[in-house]
């Protein structure tokens, strides 16, 4: 059975309605939609959607970058894909810039919106992919499948950074609630005047600025699970009010005496020592009770050693799915003797950050740049020639790889030796080695996508071409291990459609 996907779709002109409607027809589709930003933010607080379709440019001039950042304060996470037309490159730039995930140019047909929704699909399994290799993340993840077939209230205790938020989402998925929403809420991130109005909801008229009834976060996530992260941060005012709608499994927006019945189930979490909250008379002691009803403990990275290396890889395959990149031992080596303290968040940034380092099919160790020690600064960004001997392959890739573009002769490991450089320093030839290698690196980043690889560095297209040719005999594999093109290349004034 295909899982329902809700699409949202905002935009003035009934000519993309009738582009999208012609995919509705499928049963595993639904699409609303709304003409104006008001509807929209409406429908937005009724219930998740899976897709968020918006115009490049609205009726008012804002651009669909301005109103994405408003969207994103407000605490909407539907993915977006913006509609443009031809003329709306720039519009459409600054919006993916902004974290679009596409675009789509009309007019376009129905299979176009079903590949992303099918990439959609493929890039949230990858995101909420549980990685436990450890034993302590074994009995972790064992006690939320446990606690997950009960309703009982949940609090997850662990530094920042640590997947407070991945196990909330374990948690709901392994529940009765999985088909029921998921709703996340930073308290920490939220302004003190606007989080009653996020969290329950508020009436047509209630304050000034609210032209129209707006549903809560309690009420968006009825039947199914509310997750408030940094719950040590909300205001004591605060803390009285969610503690009496806990109680009473009801809620009234602001300016409305109606009283709505809740069905959900509260998943919280926090980095600080709730208990000490207590004593200083920070945080309530009956909340702590009525939250802390099961508590777990996610453990900080460089406590469960035996995950680093599977965290880093999963990262790797979110990063760059259709790559081959792998790391060397002694990388691997390196991310499990390196202490981590800002936990899997840090992993994350390095493996990015390794990503564009990396020349070939393999991230070494000096690719990494991590800091010698914890204490000290992390490394800068410093682009180098690296002439150091390439390491050996690890076991796994011990089967032949795919034969590149350009045949070489294999030539085992202990015979790799380093290109054949002028007896004399020549700094002509350093010159295009360095080109040649910020060449490559930025291709990689881009997929392998001349026009924007140029862009980047500030040349033209042919140039970038002209540049990587008199060293491809150099670095065969940096070559090989570019992202298959499939998407054809676009001129810069203009938008193509393409889909992956």
């Amino acid at each position: 059975m295909l899982q329902q996907r809700h699409i949202l779709l905002f935009h003035p002109q009934h000519e993309a309605l009738e582009r999208v409607l012609s995919v509705s027809q499928a049963p595993e589709i639904t699409i609303e939609w709304v003409q104006d930003q008001a509807h929209c933010l409406a429908a937005l607080a009724e219930r998740a959607w899976d897709m968020l379709l918006i115009p490049a440019e609205l009726d008012n001039g804002q651009e669909a970058a301005e109103w994405m950042s408003q969207l994103t304060w407000a605490g909407h996470r539907a993915p977006v894909v913006v509609l443009s037309e031809v003329h709306q490159a720039a519009q459409v730039t600054r919006a993916l810039k902004k974290g679009a995930m596409d675009y789509l140019l009309l007019p376009f047909e129905p299979r176009h919106l079903q590949q992303l929704l099918q990439r959609m699909a493929v890039m949230h399994t990858q995101s909420t992919q549980v990685v436990a290799e450890s034993e302590q993340s074994r009995q972790l993840f064992q006690l939320a499948q446990r606690v997950a077939q009960t309703d009982a209230s949940v609090l997850i205790n662990g530094e920042s950074g640590t997947g407070k938020e991945v196990l909330a989402q374990f948690i709901h998925r392994a529940s009765s609630r999985a088909q029921g929403p998921f709703v996340a809420i930073n308290c920490a991130a939220i302004p003190e005047t606007m989080i009653e109005s996020i969290l329950f909801g508020h009436s047509k008229g209630a304050f000034t600025g609210a032209a129209t009834a707006q549903a809560g976060k309690l009420e968006i996530a009825n039947h199914g699970t509310l997750f408030l992260d940094e719950v040590g941060e909300l205001p004591l005012a605060m803390q009285t009010k969610l503690l009496r709608v806990l109680q009473e499994r009801e809620v009234e927006r602001l300016g409305s005496h109606q009283k709505i019945k809740l069905d959900i189930r509260i998943v919280t979490a926090t980095n600080l020592d709730l208990e000490q909250q207590v004593a200083k008379g920070l945080f309530r002691l009956d909340l702590y009770y009525r939250l802390n009803v099961f508590p777990l403990t996610c453990s900080p990275l460089r406590e469960r050693p035996d995950d680093i290396v599977p965290l880093a890889n999963h990262l790797l395959k979110c990063h760059h799915p259709h790559g081959t990149t792998q790391f060397t031992e002694s990388a691997k080596a390196r991310l499990r003797e390196y202490p981590w303290p800002g936990n899997v968040r840090e992993l994350d940034n390095v493996v990015q950050r390794a990503l564009v380092m990396s020349r070939g099919c393999f991230i070494r160790e000096e690719e990494l740049m991590l800091p010698v020690s914890a204490s000290a600064a992390p490394t800068p960004f410093s682009p180098s020639i690296s002439t150091s001997m390439p390491e050996p392959l690890p076991e796994s890739m011990s089967e032949p790889m795919p034969a590149p573009s350009v045949s070489a002769p294999s030539v085992p490991a202990s015979a790799t030796t380093l290109p054949e450089w002028p007896s004399k320093p020549n700094l002509h030839e350093s010159r295009k080695q360095a080109e040649f290698d910020t060449i490559i690196a930025t291709l990689r980043r881009f997929n392998g996508h001349r026009n924007k690889t140029a862009q980047e560095l500030g040349v033209t297209t042919r140039a970038c071409v002209t540049k990587s040719k008199p060293c491809v005999s150099r670095d065969l594999t940096s070559i090989s291990c570019l992202p298959a093109r499939t998407v054809p290349v676009r001129k810069r004034c203009s938008i193509k459609p393409y889909y992956r």
